[in-house]
């Protein structure tokens, strides 16, 4: 017989396959409904001597309304389906069509007001898509997601005390007419000082197969891992698992005091070698960070890889299936790190995912340092476990809604309280963004939609609520006379959507839209959107 806390695991387990399972057909559902715009969104390490990185651009004060905690949405109720519409903006590249909202068609079903989502701290969209246009490519349509391009960008939104979310509502027309765009912020609060933070216990998984020789894989990994350590404490521990055709233990878990050089050495002997067998390099990685796990450490496991998969088990759910153990009961997450101008997105991606953890991608040693050294609090340390958005939208004043992006990442409404559904797990020093197509009632006026985020304390798993209101009368403005921080996540959701073929209300074409981002470049000065501008202008020469 198995003990009762083996029973309790096994039935969280069976739960939560239980709740993915219910969660991918709704996904797929929604993202082949009719295509008139809709949405709704709810809403350390920190490494000595690195310098902080910039929080993006600035934004002034909302109309909308913010609150502290406020009573939760409505209860959640099961969803509706959305009725079928004739082809209309929203329509996918590949003729699918996106989430419609509720319409005035009569329906024998009650219509669905809410919107709920596992949030999302990925940017390997962005950074993937940013290295394909600098190598004269498009990229392909499957592989952005707006989501990601607008969190790519971090917002100036007010930060919370201690571990959780802040919220932060505001809107403006969206340019087309009766449309708006409704956005949520969501942020955490920064990471401890780097004296107060807990011992790190690393354990870097890194591809070193063939595929890795490339200029600006292997040789950028070694660069970025050599900087660390110079950084890393002296009671921090890091551990090094290489995987080619098989997988190897090249350096157990060590205390970096009295062993840098050791750590260096390791690292400097890495060399590409044959195929890439992924499976093995987990499974592996897993071992090691589970035997090197440390009591009140931050054990994490750090994937380094192309994602390009050619050897053993290829499948994301079966190679994590089998680490699974490791994760529920050590609870070691994977913070995955592509490289590469050929970069298996998906995989990676559902690597994450199921992984409890998150994606980014690299292509230059600047972005490597910013990844290794400014953000690797947001990227090992947790504020937030199973943390999930729902927005309630107000019937009396909302026609329709659109969420933009989170395609992957949709929730049943009424699994939005219940904490066995996976959500998504969130460091210090993030902002999260989601952005909403809304179209208001001819006339209306008054309460818009309650945006709300719910999470788990990451050390005792108690769950916490935070919520804030929206007004039609925060919605006047117009998108382009807005504060710089809505500009710059519209600018990001447009230039995803022309990347997918989609046509967001008010969309300006790519020369249009180029010339907004530099202004707001100017504007800011802040070289993240003068990269923004720049990948727009170079997508607008590829496609004419």
């Amino acid at each position: 017989m198995r003990p009762d806390s083996e029973h309790r695991a096994g039935d969280r387990d069976r739960t939560r396959a239980s709740a993915r399972a219910r969660r991918r057909p709704r996904a797929r559902t929604r993202a082949r409904a009719a295509g008139l715009l809709a949405a709704a969104l709810v809403g350390g390490l920190l490494v000595t001597g690195c310098a902080g990185g910039s929080d993006g651009s600035s934004s002034d004060g909302s109309k909308a309304r913010r609150t502290g905690p406020l009573p939760a949405p409505a209860p959640a109720r099961p969803s509706a389906p959305a009725p079928t519409a004739p082809t209309a903006p929203g329509t996918e590249a590949d003729g699918e069509q996106r989430d419609i909202a509720p319409t005035d068609t009569p329906s024998p079903t009650p219509a669905d007001y809410l919107s709920t989502f596992a949030l999302d701290v990925d940017t390997a969209s962005y950074g993937y898509a940013r290295r394909t246009l600098a190598d004269g490519r498009l990229p392909d349509p499957k592989t952005v997601r707006p989501e990601e391009f607008i969190n790519s960008f971090r917002q100036d939104y007010p930060r919370p005390e201690g571990d959780g979310f802040s919220v932060t509502a505001d809107g403006a027309r969206a340019g087309e007419e009766g449309w708006s765009f409704l956005r949520i912020g969501l942020a955490t609060g920064p990471a401890a000082p780097a004296s107060e933070r807990p011992p790190a216990a690393l354990t870097f998984v890194i591809d070193v197969s063939g595929s890795m020789a490339e200029t600006g894989r292997l040789d950028l990994v070694k660069q970025s891992l050599g900087v660390l350590t110079g950084q890393l404490r002296s009671d921090d521990s890091l551990a090094l698992v290489t995987f080619s055709d098989t997988a190897e233990t090249v350096l157990p878990m060590t205390r970096v005091g009295g062993s840098r050089g050791r750590v260096h050495d390791a690292i400097d002997s890495l060399e590409p070698r044959s195929s890439t067998n992924l499976d093995a390099g987990v499974r592996t990685g897993y071992d090691t960070a589970v035997e090197g796990a440390r009591p009140g450490a931050t054990n994490r496991v750090v994937l380094l890889s192309d994602a390009l998969a050619n050897t053993g088990e290829t499948d994301a759910d079966a190679i994590l299936d089998r680490i699974s153990d490791a994760r529920r009961e050590h609870g070691i997450t994977l913070f995955g790190v592509g490289v590469g101008s050929e970069y298996g997105d998906a995989l990676m991606e559902r690597l994450a995912d199921k992984g409890d953890g998150h994606t980014t991608y690299v292509s230059t040693p600047e972005e490597a340092r910013k990844v290794f050294c400014d953000e690797l609090p947001q990227n090992i340390e947790l504020r937030a476990r199973e943390a999930k958005a729902q927005v309630a939208f107000d019937p009396q004043t909302v026609q329709r809604f659109r969420l933009i992006g989170y395609d992957d990442r949709q929730v049943a409404d009424d699994d939005y309280r219940d904490d066995r559904v996976d959500g998504g797990e969130v460091g210090p020093g993030h902002t999260v963004t989601a952005l909403y197509a809304v179209r208001l009632r001819p006339g209306a006026s008054g309460h818009v939609a309650t945006a709300g985020v719910r999470w788990l304390d990451p050390d005792t798993r108690s769950p916490h609520e935070e919520t804030a209101q929206i007004e039609a009368s925060a919605l006047d403005t117009d998108v382009w006379r807005s504060n710089h921080g809505l500009q710059l996540t519209a600018t990001a959701a447009y230039f995803a959507d022309a990347l997918r073929q989609g046509a967001l209300p008010g969309a300006p074409t790519l020369p249009q839209l180029a010339s907004r981002a530099h202004k707001l470049a100017r504007a800011t000065e802040d070289k993240d959107v003068r990269q923004l501008a720049e990948a727009i202008r170079r997508a607008d020469g590829l496609q004419n």
